[in-house]
């Protein structure tokens, strides 16, 4: 089967897109886009991909769903399209790397520019249906997303894993830290934010000091 997705990441996933559970979700998903109005546009599903090659991947992002509001959703986790109002999470995630980095808020939502440098920004889901969170889940995109970790975390060594808030933390669990570095926080939503945990986890420098002491270039976030 050919899925339009970065060659660099088809070379380590070709046979999953050949096992049945992928045809079946290709199928669900065609049809979902052709009766539906589904989030992000097609062309987006693995712009996370397409953005930071398997080679460049230095930081793993967990994310849920894509944004299911009206143009937000731009194929990377917690990213919003350019002049898209930022959301709460995100706008949160903004405010821990300027009190962690000092760095000024930014005003676009678009985190392609994180991706360009090596953070895969994944969804546990890559689509959704407008205005209905979580209605493309246990349809195989968590199947495909868990092989995604799994490849990534058994053929390379050093990475970071940013699991933030119990459904990315569970997610994460096959990840072994013996050879990676994993950063667990509370999730930067406001509701789960509020209650502590993530504001002062200071992952982003912590990122960066990893990096370093391996003598990688740091994400300029």
């Amino acid at each position: 089967m050919n899925v339009n997705i970065a060659e660099s990441w088809k070379a380590h996933l070709q046979s999953e897109f050949e096992k049945p559970y992928f045809q079946k979700l290709v199928e669900f998903i065609k049809e979902e886009y052709a009766t539906q109005k589904i989030y992000p546009p097609g062309r987006l599903i693995f712009n996370a991909f397409n953005h930071c090659s398997f080679e460049q991947v230095k930081v793993v992002i967990l994310g849920q769903d894509p944004y299911h509001g009206p143009n937000q959703a731009n194929g990377l986790a917690f990213s919003v399209a350019e002049g898209v109002p930022i959301p709460p999470s995100l706008v949160n995630i903004f405010k821990e790397i300027k009190e962690d980095l000092d760095k000024p808020l930014p005003k676009s939502g678009n985190l392609e520019r994180w991706a360009d440098q090596g953070v895969l920004l994944l969804n546990a889901t890559l689509t959704v249906r407008a205005g209905q969170a979580g209605s493309h889940q246990n349809k195989g995109w968590e199947t495909f997303t868990d092989t995604v970790i799994k490849q990534i975390a058994d053929q390379k060594t050093g990475l970071i894993f940013m699991l933030w808030g119990a459904y990315a933390q569970k997610k994460g669990a096959i990840i072994d830290d013996s050879r990676h570095l994993i950063l667990k926080s509370k999730h930067p939503s406001p509701m789960a934010a509020q209650w502590g945990g993530w504001f002062g986890n200071k992952h982003f420098s912590q990122a960066n000091e990893y990096l370093k002491s391996r003598g990688e270039e740091e994400i300029d976030w």
